[in-house]
């Protein structure tokens, strides 16, 4: 059988097949089988050798012009097939418009982002605009304007991330009422809010974590003013029949200072698990404003006072809700924060 005899039958035998194909897999399978590189064009063009110099330009044109040929048979039956697979899927699936849409669970803001917007909105209503800073800080900022200089043993206190000798991640929200101090003119009452890095890790303690705290100056400020400021505070975020109470203690920048107790939301002050039997928890610590603090700042303190108090915003939240492990704030578990969806 000649070349050219040859190069017409293989081209038949291809065109048949793919008609005879009834898929386009099928179809594709069977287009290697004839053009693919270990197919039957591939085995004739191995034939070449065997030919003249005078014939082999023309053996090599009409073996190009038969696969042309076929690929556009291909490409045509390809188009076919793919149109009737789609019609008979079309015909076989059957999709009911009046069937309601898959019910998916309504989501909810973070425990943690509720707990910020209810203590804002409280102390907004007594004045307090709400005031951010940066998440690294200054030391002279994070420590020495708090009345916490280098040798200071207070700062043995503070577990810090140290970014280098000039900057850390801020340990607590303070900071911010140095910022204040310094663009804002007094008499001001700010609300400073956001997360906070600390070296501690367990069942009670996050490495980030988050802190709000409320800063007033004013002239004549009093330890009456804080007590009361507090107790309103309480009485609007857990309840209006608890009561409040505070215990004497240290802070570098507050003088004096104290550490605020509220009877305990979940028993009334009874006694129970998240109490300890005491039927109190402890919320946060406050005081009136170290003068250094407002000398740091340029605040005449003749004429000017302050006070402070700050509170931990997964504490707010572990005693509002009743929550046993601080983890779960930070662990995206569905289940527990769809509990808070309702």
């Amino acid at each position: 059988m000649s070349m050219n005899a040859k190069i017409d039958q293989i081209r038949s035998e291809a065109a048949q097949a793919f008609e005879k194909a009834g898929s386009v897999k099928d179809l594709y399978e069977t287009k290697v089988q004839f053009l693919g590189k270990q197919g039957s064009f591939s085995a004739l063009m191995k034939e070449m050798g065997k030919l003249s110099a005078e014939e082999k330009p023309l053996f090599g044109k009409l073996v190009n012009e038969a696969k042309q040929s076929l690929e556009a048979l291909y490409s045509e039956r390809e188009e076919k097939l793919r149109t009737q697979e789609l019609e008979a899927k079309l015909q076989s699936e059957h999709l009911d418009l009046t069937l309601p849409g898959p019910q998916r669970p309504p989501g909810a803001k973070h425990p943690i982002s509720s707990v910020i917007e209810e203590i804002s909105g409280i102390l907004g209503r007594l004045g307090y605009a709400v005031r951010t800073g940066p998440l690294i800080e200054k030391d002279s900022f994070n420590f020495e304007g708090l009345n916490m200089p280098k040798d200071h043993p207070a700062r043995d206190m503070q577990d810090t991330f140290y970014i280098d000798d000039n900057y850390v991640l801020r340990t607590h929200t303070s900071p911010i009422q140095v910022h204040a101090m310094f663009n804002e003119k007094p008499p001001f009452k700010i609300t400073g809010v956001g997360p906070v890095f600390r070296v501690d890790y367990d069942i009670s303690h996050l490495p980030n974590f988050h802190q709000i705290e409320g800063f007033c100056v004013d002239r004549k400020v009093s330890m009456a003013d804080l007590k009361g400021t507090i107790t309103f505070f309480v009485r609007e975020f857990f309840g209006s029949n608890l009561k409040t109470r505070f215990r004497p203690s240290f802070f570098p920048f507050t003088e004096p200072s104290a550490e605020v107790d509220c009877q305990c939301p979940i028993c009334s002050g009874k006694g129970c698990r998240m109490c300890k039997e005491s039927g109190w928890v402890e919320i946060g610590g406050c005081g009136l404003t170290h003068p250094n603090v407002l000398k740091f700042a340029g605040i005449n303190t003749n004429d000017w006072q302050a006070f402070a108090f700050g509170f931990g915003i997964e504490r707010m939240a572990i005693i509002k809700y009743g929550i046993d492990d601080i983890r779960l704030f930070n662990e995206n578990d569905v289940r527990f924060l769809r509990q808070f969806s309702l």
